[in-house]
């Protein structure tokens, strides 16, 4: 059986002995290893994928033995269970639909929450559950509150934004504290409101981008998980701007999925970092 080890403590010396002699006693197999130090904080990072029996407790507190106060999680190799949330646009969603479909995205996708009905037709081809939940009319918590009735029996470990087009509170994001991935267009702040392709354009930028992170109570200030930029000139008109945007909103919301499927992501002072 595989498991991905994460540590993360106070750096000082002989952490990696220490932990791979836990792990040499306890008769596991290191497959892959990384390690990185934050100087300036003196962090110390560490992932492995680990092969043997694994009793999680008991690991955990002979790791802390060795390494009081370190920060110790423990995954088993499994498939990953997403939760997808979306509006009206079609190809962030479609792009996470077909890679789980073709198998290159390796996830179980449980089902996709929407406030807008006129992606059902797109999910149900795929055998997913789709689940319309209007706004209209109702606060912001009490349409969450509706969400959450749907979200939280499923127990996912991830929720995706695909281009859901509203503001959570923090009664939500407190539900799912770094378990929810947003995409957005890497022109915020600049280009704040709508069209912000059209104003982009008109201000007539050479690279256009997307980024992906963990949503906090902050808006679209959440840890950067990955983020990619692609060349455009003054040829191209807004409408293909855009098109260029979502196919590299594509691209970076599934580097992302990833990532966090992969379990490769350590979340610190407001930033990730990769392993």
């Amino acid at each position: 059986m595989k498991y991905t080890l994460l540590i993360d403590c106070d750096d000082k010396k002989g952490l990696v002995y220490k932990i791979s002699k836990v792990l040499y006693e306890n008769d596991f197999n290191i497959e892959t290893q990384q390690e990185f130090v934050d100087k300036e904080n003196n962090k110390f990072f560490f992932r492995a994928v680990i092969a043997g029996e694994v009793d999680k407790e008991k690991l955990k507190e002979q790791i802390l033995k060795e390494v009081p106060c370190a920060n110790v999680r423990i995954f088993k190799k499994r498939k990953k269970r997403l939760f997808l949330m979306a509006t009206k646009e079609a190809h962030a969603l479609g792009d996470i639909l077909i890679k789980q479909y073709s198998g290159d995205l390796d996830v179980e996708i449980i089902g996709v929450i929407a406030n807008r009905e006129n992606l059902r037709d797109l999910v149900e081809k795929f055998d997913i559950p789709f689940y319309y939940i209007p706004a209209e009319g109702k606060s912001r918590v009490e349409h969450e509150n509706e969400m959450l009735e749907i979200i939280k029996p499923t127990n996912p470990d991830f929720i995706i934004l695909a281009k859901f087009m509203r503001i959570l509170t923090p009664n939500f994001v407190e539900e799912f504290p770094n378990k929810i991935i947003n995409i957005h267009h890497s022109f915020l702040p600049a280009f704040i409101g709508a069209n912000p392709y059209k104003q982009a354009y008109d201000r007539g930028v050479k690279i256009i981008g997307a980024t992906a992170h963990f949503v906090n109570n902050n808006l679209d200030d959440g840890p950067i998980i990955e983020q990619d930029v692609i060349r455009v000139d003054h040829e191209m008109s807004w409408e293909e701007m855009r098109l260029q945007g979502r196919d590299i909103e594509k691209i970076v919301l599934s580097r992302a999925i990833k990532l966090a499927i992969e379990d490769r992501i350590f979340v610190y002072a407001n930033k990730t970092i990769i392993l």
